[in-house]
């Protein structure tokens, strides 16, 4: 009897302990997500369709070559010229940022266009939600990265073909020109994702839902962890109550699946 008077508050403090450490575990989770009805939604439930995000965040960081952007209204409009912050051998000669091909594709071959200044313009809405009618992507711009440089969806013209062949005209950092000169990335931004990581925040796209790298949570991301519009929602740096969000992955369609996942923006050039 006397050894169990003194081991009882021994065992006592060790359950305390215990349900401590319980409690604090849940410090930790993330903040949930707000619909426009005022419920909370933590990241392991199923976001609403009708939640609406604010992307004000992440406009800070953008920053290219003549990439500039205003708030008008619920909008935010980037206006761009389209020139790549790093090298290439799409660049004239002439040019201080031309480089030969230094990129690890044996069949690599330089496609005749060359890079040229371009005036390309995007109004995307500040408060994207998802679309109740899905509009697809069309060839040429479909978004804009963070450098400034227009991304383009999983195909080539002009008859929405595999890039199979396409691809082998991209440079060192995958991106390529096209005939008039309106430089592009199709598949992972090599140069964003060398400068800040391969799970950063890579750009918007028209919709105004924003477009993150390869990885997530130290993870690699495959075509089937996302939906047809190839997104899903889920905490991110930038977004640390959840946001749906468009993935880079390493297979066809890459960027882009089968339309806007929000109401594209307006896209002028």
């Amino acid at each position: 009897m006397k050894d169990f008077k003194f081991l009882f508050p021994v065992l006592m403090n060790v359950l305390l302990v215990s349900v401590t450490s319980v409690s604090c575990s849940s410090d930790n989770s993330v903040d949930p997500v707000v619909d426009t009805d005022g419920e909370d939604f933590d990241d392991n439930d199923e976001v609403a369709e009708d939640t609406v995000y604010d992307i004000n965040a992440i406009l800070g960081l953008f920053e290219g070559t003549d990439l500039s952007y205003e708030i008008s209204g619920d909008n935010v409009i980037f206006t761009t010229t389209d020139l790549p912050n790093h090298t290439s051998p799409y660049w004239d000669t002439s040019n201080e940022l031309y480089e030969a091909y230094t990129g690890d594709n044996a069949d690599f071959n330089l496609n005749p266009n060359r890079i040229a200044e371009q005036n390309i313009m995007f109004t995307i809405p500040l408060n994207p939600a998802a679309a109740s009618n899905n509009a697809t992507t069309s060839l040429g711009p479909i978004g804009i990265s963070r450098n400034g440089i227009v991304f383009y969806n999983q195909y080539a013209g002009p008859n929405n073909q595999p890039l199979t062949n396409e691809i082998n005209s991209f440079d060192q950092f995958l991106g390529h020109p096209q005939n008039s000169g309106q430089y592009h990335y199709h598949i992972e931004p090599t140069y964003l994702t060398g400068e800040f990581g391969a799970d950063a925040f890579l750009g918007l796209l028209s919709d105004g839902f924003p477009v993150y790298g390869p990885m997530e949570n130290d993870v690699a991301v495959t075509n089937e962890d996302l939906d047809d519009f190839h997104g899903h929602t889920s905490a991110t740096a930038d977004f640390p109550n959840g946001i749906y969000h468009y993935h880079i992955t390493d297979a066809d369609p890459y960027l882009n699946g089968n339309g806007f996942y929000g109401t594209p923006g307006n896209i002028s050039q």
